[in-house]
């Protein structure tokens, strides 16, 4: 006996009220076959597999010839296998044999609709963020994360999310509440990088005033780490990093060795497998050895 919860066996017993009356909420297939029917075997799996496939748009209801002779008198049976559909109560379709797939599923799609599956509401909500709807999204991990404040893979979604929304304090907080084993783990390093970038962004100087500085200066300091800083929260990494080791070639440990200190920190938040990355990280090294 199949442990799908679309498939039972059919009786006497059973017959009425699981067949006739449930067939008003759900179209039932009734599979009439037998032990030493060959063509019974070779159509049971298929009927299975369609009972799985279609998510409970019918049920199957196998019964057995042999040991349910009465129901199968009463079913009319002449040849096995024979296969009835049953909807409201009524008979409105069927076969004797063993037919092809296609032809089955032409027959269940005359009568029965497949039931969209339900979105994971994790799904969802990354679906939400992907459509540009941050809000919604926040919403459905907010849910979420009420539901289960232990998924710490919401969490850190949530973090993103307050970050994107400009809710830096909140995003950090929720970073600082993490295990410390998870604040060690790529995405949250990533972010982690990304609120300081966006912190140190609100009192940067405008773009073309560190330009004209470096004009006027190409080693100024200043100008190489506030202008790297501009290109790494427009996402121009590879202009970023090449800033940063000019600004190591000029001093390499002005402020504390800020420029050493952020490249670390945008090789965190893009990963080792982003090609600028693994340019970039062998030119430090270079420079430090």
């Amino acid at each position: 006996m199949s442990n799908s919860p679309y498939i039972f066996e059919a009786t006497m017993e059973n017959f009425q009220q699981d067949v006739m009356e449930a067939s008003s909420r759900t179209p039932i297939l009734i599979d009439v076959w037998a032990e030493w029917c060959a063509p019974c075997k070779q159509l049971m799996p298929l009927l299975e597999k369609l009972a799985d496939e279609y998510r409970g748009g019918f049920m199957l209801a196998k019964v057995n010839a042999d040991e349910q002779e009465q129901l199968t008198g009463s079913l009319g049976v002449r040849s096995l296998p024979t296969v009835i559909l049953v909807k409201d109560g009524q008979a409105v379709d069927g076969f004797n044999g063993a037919l092809q797939e296609s032809e089955i599923r032409k027959i269940l799609d005359k009568h029965i609709e497949i039931p969209e599956e339900e979105e994971a509401p994790y799904d969802k909500a990354h679906r939400l963020w992907e459509e540009g709807d941050v809000e919604a999204a926040l919403a459905v991990l907010t849910e979420m994360n009420r539901n289960n404040p232990e998924d710490l893979k919401v969490l850190i979604d949530l973090a993103q999310l307050k970050a994107e929304l400009g809710d830096l304090e909140t995003a950090e907080q929720v970073l600082e509440s993490l295990p410390p084993e998870e604040k060690m783990q790529h995405q949250a390093k990533q972010l982690a990088a990304r609120i300081k970038f966006l912190k140190a962004s609100a009192e940067l100087p405008p773009v073309k005033e560190l330009e004209d500085s470096l004009d006027k200066d190409p080693k100024d300091p200043n100008a190489l780490h506030l202008l790297a800083l501009h290109h790494i929260l427009q996402e121009n990494n590879a202009e970023a990093m090449e800033l940063l080791i000019r600004l190591m070639q000029v001093d390499s440990k002005y402020k504390d060795e800020v420029a050493k200190t952020t490249l670390i920190e945008l090789f965190d938040k893009l990963g080792n497998n982003n090609p600028d990355v693994r340019t970039y990280r062998r030119k430090l090294y270079t420079l430090m050895h």
